[in-house]
Order: C-alpha cells, then structure tokens, then sequence
C-alpha cells in the first residue's frame, strides 16, 4: 500500500500561487543582502503596525527630505525622530552636504549602523552622550502615537536636540498641542502614506519653510 495516497494534492493552480509567493519573499530576503540592492529605500524594512509604524509615500518622504536639507544649510546636522522613511530618503540624496541620523524605537534599523540610536519617547533625555543638546539644525519628528503624552515627550527630546529648527507630522487633532508644546504651526502641505491612514495628518514647522 503507498502511504502517500492519503496526502490530499494541492492543485497546480495552488502549487504555481504557493511557488511564486515564496520567490517573491526569496528575492526580498536576497536584496536585503545584495550589495546592488538599495538598503534606504522606503519598504526596504517593512512596517510593523503593532509598533505603529507607517511609512511615508515616496512623494511625502522626498518632500520633507528635501525639505529638511534646504532648512539644515550646507554642512548641516538633521535629526530624525521616528520618522525613519524620511531618514532614508535623505540617504538617497546624493551629493548633498549635511549629516543625518534616526533616532528609532525599531532596532531593525540599526542597520544602518552608527547613525541608528535606539529611542524610547518614554524616556524622552535618555540619550547617547555624543547627541549634545542644540546640536542639530532641524529636527523631524513624527511621534508614534496620536496621544497628548507622546507628543509631550517626544516635544522633550525635540527641544533638547535642535538648534531652533522643527519639522512635526503628526494628526490634525494634535494642533492645538503641538503649538502649546513646540510653537509650531500647520502647513498648507499634506503629508501622505503609502497606506491610507483614518486620521487627517499634517506637517508642522517654527520658521518659514517651503511648505506652504
């Protein structure tokens, strides 16, 4: 008797679907690793929604990256707080003059090496000794969660960390928060994800941007 005439036989049409769904996550794992393949690019490191994690567009990411470089200055330093799709848009900026990092609470990123700092908005000054306060000349953020007590902390780490200069996205809702704690104002520009998200998100700035 052959045992294997009580294995049920997937369909060639289910095979093929099973067979091409498994290349694909091959070739995802294999340019992870190859060296043509573009560590920096958005999607490169896939969102994790239980750590509320949705990346930017392109479009978004490149908008607030170029715009980031243009309110650094030749030469200058950016930050980046758990906004990590904009972090590597910037890393596609070939050619530019300033130096970026990503603060992240998704060690995924740490990736990219030295310019990667593990961040917890719960301990909103709990940060590596060579990040001087007023050091960089803009700093992005975009707080994971819609709450007055994220904002309120990731604000902290904000104010300590930049010169003047802050770029905010966060939802709608936060405005009136968001220029309590930071004295920033909503853009005309609207941010957008490469998912839909519920809630109505803005961008926020201290000085005069290109985002109106």
């Amino acid at each position: 008797m052959d045992d294997d005439d009580d294995i049920p036989q997937l369909s060639s049409h289910t095979l093929a679907a099973l067979q091409e769904f498994y290349l694909e996550q091959q070739q995802r794992e294999g340019m992870k690793t190859s060296q043509g393949f573009n560590q920096y690019s958005i999607g490169s490191i896939e969102e994790d929604w239980q750590l509320s994690q949705f990346w930017y567009s392109d479009e978004t990411a490149l908008c607030l990256a170029k715009e980031a470089v243009l309110a650094a200055g030749k030469g200058g330093r950016i930050a980046c707080i758990s906004a990590p799709s904009v972090y590597q848009k910037l890393k596609e900026q070939d050619g530019e003059d300033f130096s970026v990092c990503v603060l992240e609470y998704d060690r995924r990123f740490s990736v990219y090496g030295e310019e990667f700092i593990f961040y917890d908005y719960n301990h909103p000054l709990d940060l590596p000794e060579n990040l001087l306060p007023h050091s960089f000349d803009i700093v992005i953020a975009d707080p994971p969660y819609l709450s007055e007590e994220c904002l309120q902390k990731t604000a902290e780490t904000i104010k300590y960390l930049t010169k003047g200069k802050i770029l905010l996205c966060t939802g709608a809702v936060m405005e009136e928060q968001a220029a309590k704690l930071l004295g920033v104002k909503m853009c005309k520009f609207i941010p957008k994800h490469s998912r839909n998200l519920a809630n109505e998100f803005r961008c926020y700035v201290n000085y005069a941007s290109g985002l109106d």
